[in-house]
């Protein structure tokens, strides 16, 4: 039996196999709006056979975006685009998934190809980034702005309110982004976290944030809905976030109505060390499914049909997160199928060539 290729069923949605496209930022959208661009870029990955295909982090806000090319949906017109892309890739086969996002301190960055994506000043075209507490990514940037108790609620509501929009737009799983240094990490690793109200401080008030806007968006959604909360599980930085205490939220946002955790790391700041290699990231995800009882997606640096299948086998996370690898071959999924002995769909226009 092939496990990377068995279906995989949260709640009402039943994934057609165990490999997910990851978000992966496009930096292709004006004023938040999708594009011909996503389009095509998550429709083929859906042609091309990943079970479930997410679109990038999208922004619940315009100031929390983290470049002026981000996706968005923080209003309703955002809506009729995006359910253009979601409608394909459920039309060929895949679940369509989105991630909801807030960069915090690290918005209003250049494209990545437009001098390395650094800060965009407020008076060159940007904005003043938010953040848990006034301490800028980098040396020289521009100091964020510390959100009010009342500034934070606004922002929960702001999640919930994505969460509704992408529900209209025709989305089945949907992905809160608590990772890479943005928003929900910031307010959780002391590195960003120097508040000394009830968002910061101890573990518990640290975590408070991605309690609640996981709690908001479970209640804005359907019951059948599965929902993700994406985790750096450690700062790989000396007085970060930590493995253990991303075991205990997982726990935590479990009781809360997230489904799985989406386990990454790193980005919270620019010195930290991280021990690359293929799947570095899959004793993260291991650990919390063994401890925290609750599915896992392990991501990072897996590019082998050997390697996803042993993930999988194994029991160390229960799908497969692929980025870069689906940018260079948006048919992996039908590669690997072939390459491990399975018969996977594959759409009648491309079958003389499988």
């Amino acid at each position: 039996m092939v496990h990377l290729f068995t279906p995989f069923t949260l709640r009402s949605v039943t994934l057609r196999n165990r490999v997910v496209v990851s978000p992966m930022c496009e930096y292709s959208c004006e004023d938040g709006f999708a594009t011909d661009w996503h389009l095509v870029h998550l429709g083929s990955r859906a042609v091309g056979g990943a079970g479930l295909v997410f679109a990038e982090a999208t922004a619940v806000e315009a100031r929390g975006r983290i470049s002026p090319g981000d996706l968005g949906i923080w209003k309703d017109e955002h809506i009729e685009p995006l359910a253009r892309a979601a409608g394909f890739i459920r039309a060929h086969g895949a679940a369509a998934g989105i991630q909801i996002a807030h960069a915090g301190r690290k918005a209003s960055t250049r494209v990545p190809w437009d001098r390395h994506g650094s800060q965009i000043a407020p008076g060159d075209g940007g904005w003043i980034p938010v953040a848990p507490s006034p301490i800028p990514f980098r040396d020289g940037e521009t100091t964020p702005h510390e959100l009010t108790r009342e500034e934070i609620r606004g922002l929960i509501q702001a999640f919930a309110d994505a969460a509704r929009r992408a529900i209209l737009a025709g989305f089945e799983v949907i992905e809160i982004h608590g990772a890479h240094g943005y928003l929900i990490h910031e307010f959780l690793s002391p590195l960003a976290n120097h508040r000394n109200d009830e968002y910061g401080g101890s573990f518990d008030n640290r975590i408070r944030l991605a309690c609640e806007i996981a709690a908001a968006v479970r209640a804005a959604i359907p019951e059948s809905t599965p929902l993700f909360l994406r985790i750096s599980a450690t700062d790989w930085a000396e007085g970060g976030w930590t493995l253990d205490e991303s075991v205990e939220l997982a726990r935590r946002v479990k009781e809360a109505g997230v489904d799985l955790i989406d386990c990454s790391s790193g980005g919270m700041v620019p010195y930290a060390k991280i021990e690359l290699g293929p799947g570095y990231q899959v004793p993260f995800s291991e650990r919390i499914r063994r401890e925290a009882q609750i599915p896992t997606a392990a991501v990072g640096m897996i590019t082998e049909p050997d390697q996803a299948e042993e993930i999988v086998a194994q029991g160390r996370a229960d799908l497969t997160m692929l980025a870069r690898e689906f940018l260079r071959d948006p048919y992996w999924p039908l590669r690997a199928a072939k390459a491990l002995g399975v018969k996977a769909p594959v759409p009648v226009q491309y079958e003389r060539a499988w």
